[in-house]
């Protein structure tokens, strides 16, 4: 009972502002205490609203009360101060849940502030204050507080674990040191942990140092990813003059094409309007003297017809018909044709010119710690065995040599209904997922698309719906027909300039998302390179499109 008469005292004399003992006490109008400076600050943040409230009931107050100090108040807080009163501790004070608690506090436990590895019981402030002020508790070893001081207990002798077994890296008691562990490499606790101490510093060096290293790494990479900015920006800057040069110098030549024309236009148009004003001038000209000769035939007068007949019978000189060239309706069409012309080799010269302005953008290696291979060795590197699903496979395609051969056959297999298979394009699949780095090459014959897609890639349907290259953003395909290569992506065909060979080589790198198709002869030349972001496991695809055309995933050595 004295002790809740206690708790009583402490929360009656106790400001539920600071949750300490009163100071310098004052009672405001609702009958609540708090100490002076306390209440003052409360009501300071409250000065802009202009209404003051009570922390505890928020009874409002206007206009702000004026404080006095109760002395009577103070007088008995003091007194109750020298009988030993103390303040309650703050609600923060006492351990919760995940706290670890005062093993010798009764009733609500406090927060423990420390451990005690000798007593193997935690301590609060209170508590603890022994180990601070008795010389043999001064020597125990305190550490912060620990909900897991009895696994330092042995569960067979019940003893401070305070050796380790080197033989069986496990700390033991010294009872087990003489008992199951006899004749192990035993060590006090300490003198290891001394040991593993010094082994936790050469690691902790260790790490330090690479992450020097790494931060140095960083730095370097983030000045990489600076330069890049810098020549990508001033290369499209560059390359945007340039074409802009082009465009204006076309413009030019369409402008002075143009003028030309006019020029030309006006000049034709006026001489053929001056011979037309002749024309019909003489026509004019003609009908006069004609009515004059018809007047003339109609005069009895035989003398006077005689008479009149030689002048007018006179005519002035033709222009005659035949001198008039009439060129067939097509004038200014030749211009056009040539004009035509032109365009048609613009169009060959940025084909061809693209090609290579597109695969020097795409050579730009950054990733200078994992570059690209250069020669057959380093492709070798990555080589991949790949065999074809037969799941996948249209019924008009044959596969062979352990599913490394697929042949376009004239007449339909007899394979099973399968969801993954090609309905209706001549195309197979992969079994194997590809990702990290893979290289593999196929040795064809006759069309054949060589390509990679999205396990997702639709299945039914022609070209635009399932075909490689086609079917929206899910496969990149090298068509490789006669003498003339074609890469597909998104339905966009795009003309690829290079040596026609009987096997083609690709090269993929998903994390970097990089897909290289190459050339493969006596050399190796690169014919398309796709720079992307791949968010799946891709899989090689082979589309077969005409009978007797075949292709192989070869044996790479």
């Amino acid at each position: 009972m004295a002790e809740k008469g206690d708790q009583l005292d402490r929360e009656t004399f106790s400001c539920s502002i600071c949750l300490d003992l009163l100071k310098d006490p004052v009672t405001i109008p609702c009958g609540h205490s708090y100490c002076m400076n306390c209440i003052k600050s409360f009501w300071d943040g409250e000065d802009q609203k202009r209404i003051y409230s009570c922390p505890q009931c928020r009874q409002t107050f206007t206009p702000r009360p004026v404080l006095v100090k109760s002395t009577m108040f103070a007088a008995l807080v003091e007194k109750l101060k020298k009988t030993g009163l103390q303040a309650a501790p703050a609600d923060h004070c006492y351990a919760g849940p995940e706290d670890v608690v005062c093993d010798f506090c009764s009733g609500r436990k406090l927060k423990a502030i420390k451990s005690c590895l000798f007593c193997l019981a935690s301590y609060c402030e209170k508590h603890l204050q022994p180990h601070y002020d008795v010389a043999p508790l001064k020597k125990h070893k305190l550490v912060e507080p620990s909900k897991n001081l009895q696994e330092n207990i042995c569960s067979r002798h019940d003893e401070v674990m305070k050796m380790f077994c080197r033989t069986d890296q496990k700390c033991i008691c010294y009872l087990c040191s003489v008992d199951e562990h006899k004749g192990h490499d035993t060590v006090s606790a300490a003198a290891e942990r001394t040991e593993r101490q010094r082994e936790l510093e050469v690691s902790r060096q260790e790490i330090q140092q690479r992450i020097q290293d790494r931060e140095k790494d960083v730095k370097l990479l983030q000045q990489e990813v600076e330069a890049i900015n810098h020549s990508a920006d001033k290369t499209v800057e560059d390359s945007e003059k340039i074409f802009t040069e082009l465009i204006r110098l076309i413009q030019k030549r369409s402008s002075d094409v143009k003028q030309q024309i006019r020029s030309q236009q006006e000049t034709e148009v006026s001489g053929v309007k001056e011979l037309q004003e002749k024309l019909e001038q003489e026509i004019t000209e003609l009908k006069r003297k004609d009515a004059e000769l018809k007047q003339l035939s109609h005069t009895e007068d035989h003398n006077q017809f005689l008479h009149n007949y030689p002048s007018l019978s006179a005519l002035s000189e033709s222009t005659h018909s035949s001198s008039i060239n009439i060129c067939p309706l097509r004038y200014f069409e030749d211009v056009t044709a040539a004009v035509s012309e032109l365009r048609d080799k613009l169009q060959d010269i940025l084909t061809d010119r693209w090609t290579n302005i597109s695969l020097t953008v795409t050579d730009v290696d950054v990733l200078l710690s994992q570059p690209r291979p250069k020669r057959r060795a380093g492709f070798l590197k990555y080589s991949c065995e790949i065999t074809l699903d037969p799941n996948t496979a249209n019924t008009q395609l044959l596969l062979s040599e352990g599913n490394r051969k697929v042949t376009r056959m004239d007449q339909r297999q007899s394979y099973s209904s399968h969801p993954d298979r090609f309905t209706e394009c001549c195309q197979v699949l992969s079994r194997e997922s590809l990702i990290g780095r893979c290289y593999w090459e196929v040795e064809m014959r006759g069309e054949v698309d060589v390509a990679v897609a999205y396990k997702n890639i639709s299945r039914a349907g022609w070209g635009n719906e399932s075909g490689f290259g086609y079917s929206s953003d899910k496969s990149w395909s090298l068509a490789c027909y006669q003498n003339s290569y074609y890469f597909y992506y998104n339905s966009i065909r795009t003309s690829i300039s290079g040596p026609r060979s009987s096997r083609v080589g690709v090269y993929l790198d998903h994390r970097a998302g990089i897909l290289s198709f190459y050339s493969v002869s006596e050399t190796r030349t690169l014919l398309h390179r796709v720079q992307t972001t791949f968010t799946q496991p891709l899989y090689a695809g082979v589309g077969i499109w005409s009978v007797g055309s075949s292709a192989e995933l070869c044996k790479v050595k």
